[in-house]
């Protein structure tokens, strides 16, 4: 595994924090991460010093129009300034931010898009990007492929658009990976996917399954994946791994991930948001996690440094705490887990929580 680490030593990024007892290993070519506590020392339930990653959105602009859009984006959608962007920047610099999570909104459609993306590497940090494939020309691919760690498409019907997508990707040798929202009516589709992948997956390099969250456009918490023999199912056959392509999930997906798949639980983590990583919308506000968006859980970058948010603000406080009181004690998955979400109870894949909290679906 250090031999995999190493590769071009001006790729490897090694950092020590002595106050918290533990020190990273991360390469901005391959995305690979380690985290290492000291001898007799716990992993650290927040990084002090500053998140690890930072998800941005740069817009929140978008003409797809999707009904489960969880931020509501549409044609009116304002974008983030330039300017913002580059204080962003040096702060996230300062605190040794590795990668920014650019979204949206569809990012790419922003109009300063490639001075974001170039504003970026020149602060040492390495951007990483989701779209709905519109907007790929070919000077974004030619800047995708020159400063970007990796490239996600989002896949939605109608799935010949996708496959679209990726082919652009593909022309300009880029790495393509998936993303897929499963729920209750999509989780069929996830699966017969699995069992015998479609040629328009071909040539992806990872698939991640993200747990849908009902907030945003039209929330509904009918569509939240809860049947038990279709989750059994879904996670055995990622079990399988037969497939071609890599399959990971959203930690919003941990609790069913922890009760039904067989992976190595080293690399089992559960929600990051607040401890490792944050979210800061077009308007510099900054919440733990982007599907906070519609309350005020944030603190503002126009008030307050990201320093001083990430450390004292309120909701920070309160999101962390979430997590430590969890109410899931008697739960033999509870340290891997942690509770799953901290914020949308009802997204647990496991029951535990469903039971505790008298839900029914």
């Amino acid at each position: 595994m250090q031999h995999r680490m190493a590769g071009n030593p001006e790729n490897l990024v090694v950092r020590y924090y002595p106050e918290e007892n533990y020190g990273i290993r991360f390469n901005r070519k391959t995305g690979y991460f380690l985290r290492i506590e000291d001898n007799g020392f716990p992993e650290p339930l927040w990084s002090e010093h500053g998140p690890e990653l930072l998800d941005i959105s740069v817009t929140n602009w978008c003409d797809k129009g999707c009904s489960f859009c969880y931020r509501k984006s549409t044609v009116k959608g304002g974008h983030m300034e330039l300017t913002d962007y580059r204080i962003i920047m040096e702060q996230a610099k300062s605190m040794d931010v590795l990668q920014v999570a650019l979204g949206g909104g569809n990012p790419n459609q922003h109009p300063d898009f490639i001075k974001i993306l170039e504003a970026t590497v020149e602060h040492g940090i390495v951007p990483c990007y989701t779209t709905n494939g519109r907007g790929l020309n070919s000077e974004i691919l030619q800047a995708t492929k020159e400063l970007c760690g990796s490239v996600a498409i989002s896949a939605y019907e109608p799935y010949t658009e996708f496959r679209q997508h990726l082919e652009l990707l593909y022309s300009y040798g880029i790495k393509a990976n998936v993303h897929f929202v499963t729920d209750s009516k999509t989780i069929d589709t996830a699966i017969s996917w699995l069992e015998d992948p479609p040629s328009f997956l071909e040539g992806i390099n990872s698939i991640i399954f993200l747990n849908y969250k009902p907030i945003g456009r039209n929330p509904d918490l009918g569509m939240l994946l809860k049947d038990p023999l279709k989750i059994s199912r879904f996670y055995g056959l990622v079990n399988e791994r037969k497939q071609a392509f890599k399959i990971g999930f959203d930690s919003c997906s941990i609790s069913g991930v922890v009760k039904y798949s067989n992976a190595n639980a080293n690399f089992y983590e559960g929600c990051d948001a607040g401890r490792f990583s944050a979210f800061i919308d077009e308007n510099m506000r900054m919440m733990p996690c982007s599907f906070m968006t519609n309350n005020n859980w944030y603190g503002s970058l126009r008030e307050n440094t990201m320093l001083d948010i990430w450390q004292n603000n309120e909701f920070f406080l309160k999101y962390r705490n979430n997590i430590l009181n969890n109410g899931c004690s008697g739960c033999k998955h509870q340290s891997t887990c942690m509770g799953g979400c901290p914020f949308i109870e009802e997204l647990s894949q496991c029951g535990w929580k469903d039971e505790r909290l008298g839900l029914t679906f």
